[in-house]
């Protein structure tokens, strides 16, 4: 694989920030879903997805830019053995020692050979295939972890939904999407990453979720809002009006002599939170709006009332 900084177009002094960017703007224009069939698209989808992998990720990148992984975040194990030249005995050229790779694990004593003791081994295998994969260990190291993003809908965010995702290589994953998650988090599928090197348990898949705008719901924090319009007669008289939701319509009371920019709060209305046991709220900010077409009346009406009770509203404005 190529470089991947040079995959991702970003230079190897890039933020983290500047590194997600250039990999979302990417997997937008080249995910398998809007290309269907094209090997070519998939392919280079494929590749700036394992770019990100190894340096979207803080360790993973300063490994690499050691030199201690390559471009497909393979180790670049480099051995210093301690050679310890004894006479005789067992475990040398025909004896009875273990090896692995060409190493004697004979305890050190090869008969003409450079011995290798069990911590010698250990520190070998440590290298290798990071520090927890030591000779004798019940536990085989882990595969790596891959990273994807994933765009989702804005209601199926903070409702919470079921997704499925395909993978460059072609495999589809199915995604429970958590009620509430936020933008720029990370789901984490167990299992479903890189195979581990010595049959051991298998990485994890990182989904990280983009959410789309909508085009009525805002949300900050846990609050959900919305410019809600109003008529003149609404904001004037009050009344019962019908407002929406995220899940769906309410009714919902408007004061008398409303105006533009009032802001009413519809108590636990918002994003869910700690598995649906706790809600924001929805505030509705009122938006006084008169009809598209000039109404006769309604300007003789304004005229007589302005003469009769003359009001400036830009009085308080700051000179």
């Amino acid at each position: 694989m190529r470089d991947p900084y040079d995959i991702l177009g970003v230079s190897k002094s890039a933020t983290a920030d500047e590194i997600k960017k250039a990999y979302r703007k990417l997997a937008k224009q080249l995910h398998p879903d809007t290309h269907p069939g094209d090997k070519k698209m998939a392919d280079r989808f494929k590749e700036v997805t394992a770019a990100y992998d190894l340096v979207g990720d803080a360790e993973k990148r300063a490994r690499f830019d050691r030199g201690e992984v390559d471009a497909q975040g393979n180790e670049r194990p480099t051995f210093h053995s301690r050679q310890h030249a004894h006479a005789g005995g067992p475990g040398g050229a025909g004896g009875a020692g273990d090896s692995f790779f060409g190493f004697n694990f004979g305890g050190g004593r090869g008969r003409g050979n450079a011995g290798m003791n069990e911590e010698d081994a250990q520190d070998i295998f440590a290298q290798m295939f990071g520090r927890g994969a030591r000779r004798g260990s019940a536990q085989a190291a882990k595969g790596g972890d891959r990273r994807y993003s994933m765009r989702v809908a804005f209601l199926d965010a903070v409702r919470g939904a079921k997704r499925r995702l395909t993978l460059p290589d072609g495999r589809a994953l199915d995604v429970t999407i958590p009620a509430g998650i936020g933008d720029g988090q990370t789901i984490r599928l167990r299992g479903q990453g890189e195979a581990s090197p010595l049959a051991g348990q298998a990485g994890d898949a990182l989904i990280e979720v983009e959410i789309e705008p909508h085009g009525l719901f805002t949300r900050k924090g846990d609050d959900i809002h919305i410019d809600l319009p109003i008529t003149l007669a609404e904001a004037v008289l009050g009344g019962k009006i019908e407002v929406p939701t995220i899940d769906g319509p309410v009714s919902m009371g408007v004061p008398k002599g409303s105006n533009s920019g009032g802001t009413l709060r519809l108590k636990g209305k918002g994003v869910p939170r700690d598995r649906g046991r706790v809600r924001g709220d929805q505030l509705v900010h009122l938006v006084v709006t008169l009809p598209d077409s000039t109404d006769p009346d309604l300007e003789r009406f304004a005229t007589e009332w302005g003469k009769k009770r003359p009001h400036d509203p830009r009085a308080k404005l700051p000179r």
